[in-house]
């Protein structure tokens, strides 16, 4: 399915023609909480749906748990919608693109993300509208959320949006430190793709422009964010989700999920932690250990490569290249400042791995070298 996009200052206003040309009549929006009237969403998204009867839904968490995701399936059933409009961050954006898949599948629909079941059908039509510049969601065929403890992913062709309305100034109401967070998921997301063991020279394409863009801007998004900046992080986030749609993603994003349910670390901040440390462990492939069919030279390649665009010339300096990022936009760069601080507690991360992200990393991992990578960065 071709994707419509429109990024770029007042691409909110392309909903309702949009709208049209689903022949939408009728809508359920999900939105954030606050963020759907802070960002000014509100009054733009609402301003465009005077002639269409909307059901809006709004009554789930940060980090979405698989009973709020069918709470709104439920409130989907009673009203029935021609379509969903999606209008927040990216866990909105899940949530919704979520509902829209099971509003197809009739009463299996929690099957899917809580045993991994099949869906029959495909989704209803998703017009996603972000409000933070970090997942890429909008750009993604793919969902996640949590049940029974465990993040889970669901993925269907049909859950990409129909059309993405990325547009900057929904961002600037962000606050500095959820800037920073957002940015760096959208930064570890198209590090991540560019080594993964399903990179392609289109993905790859995507995921060099959001690093250039991410270096560029996040630090000028966090303390100065002019218009200009806003857009450009913009544009890396919607890169990077692109990126991951082809590729998704690796070990660092394999090791967040615990990061985030247990100790509530905001997503890309748990994501960037373990980055440069992956960063040096898979720099370091062997002919013993290379878990990317096209063999370690090409993973040195891709590295050699990596390095280049980070502007540095070894992993370690790459590393410290990625934790002075972090600590320059104020996010604490090892695990004991956000609370990890035993064996014990790092043993639990190895446990609560995911192995579906995992097994994307270029170089296979074993339990043993995941310990090591969490002690590298304790």
């Amino acid at each position: 399915m071709t994707q419509a996009v429109h990024l770029g200052t007042g691409a909110v206003l392309q909903l309702r023609a949009t709208l049209e040309r689903l022949n939408a009549r009728s809508v359920f929006l999900v939105t954030g909480k606050a963020s759907f009237e802070l960002s000014g969403a509100a009054a733009q998204v609402h301003g465009q749906l005077s002639e269409i009867e909307v059901w809006q839904f709004n009554n789930f968490s940060r980090n979405p748990e698989a009973p709020e995701v069918e709470r709104g399936l439920a409130e989907f059933h009673r009203q029935t919608a021609d379509a969903v409009v999606a209008v927040g961050g990216g866990s909105t954006l899940d949530v919704a693109k979520l509902i829209a898949l099971g509003a197809a599948q009739g009463q299996q629909a929690g099957a899917i993300w809580r045993q991994g079941q099949a869906p029959r059908l495909d989704a209803v039509p998703v017009v996603a509208i972000p409000t933070t510049a970090g997942s890429g969601s909008e750009a993604t065929h793919f969902a996640t959320v949590y049940a029974g403890g465990k993040k889970r992913s669901v993925a269907h062709p049909s859950m990409l949006p129909v059309a993405a309305l990325v547009d900057p100034a929904l961002t600037a109401s962000a606050s500095p430190k959820l800037t920073a967070v957002t940015g760096l998921d959208a930064f570890s997301q198209a590090v991540e793709s560019f080594w993964s063991v399903h990179s392609t020279a289109e993905s790859r394409g995507y995921s060099r422009q959001a690093i250039t863009l991410v270096q560029r801007h996040l630090l000028s998004c966090v303390r100065r964010p002019a218009p200009e900046h806003r857009a450009a992080m913009c544009q890396a986030a919607h890169l990077a989700g692109k990126a991951i749609n082809i590729t998704k993603t690796t070990a660092p994003h394999a090791l967040s999920y615990a990061l985030t349910s247990r100790w509530n670390v905001p997503h890309g901040h748990a994501a960037a932690l373990t980055l440069g440390a992956m960063l040096v462990f898979n720099s370091k492939v062997t002919k013993a250990d290379v878990a990317d069919p096209r063999g370690d030279e090409h993973v040195r390649a891709t590295m050699a490569e990596l390095f280049e665009l980070l502007g540095c010339d070894s992993a370690e300096a790459c590393r410290e290249k990625i934790a002075t990022l972090m600590r320059d936009v104020g996010l604490a760069t090892r695990l004991g400042e956000v609370g990890v601080r035993t064996p014990g507690q790092r043993g639990f991360l190895v446990e609560q791995v995911n192995l579906e992200r995992l097994h994307n990393n270029p170089r296979a991992l074993d339990r043993r070298q995941l310990r090591e990578v969490l002690e590298s960065v304790a």
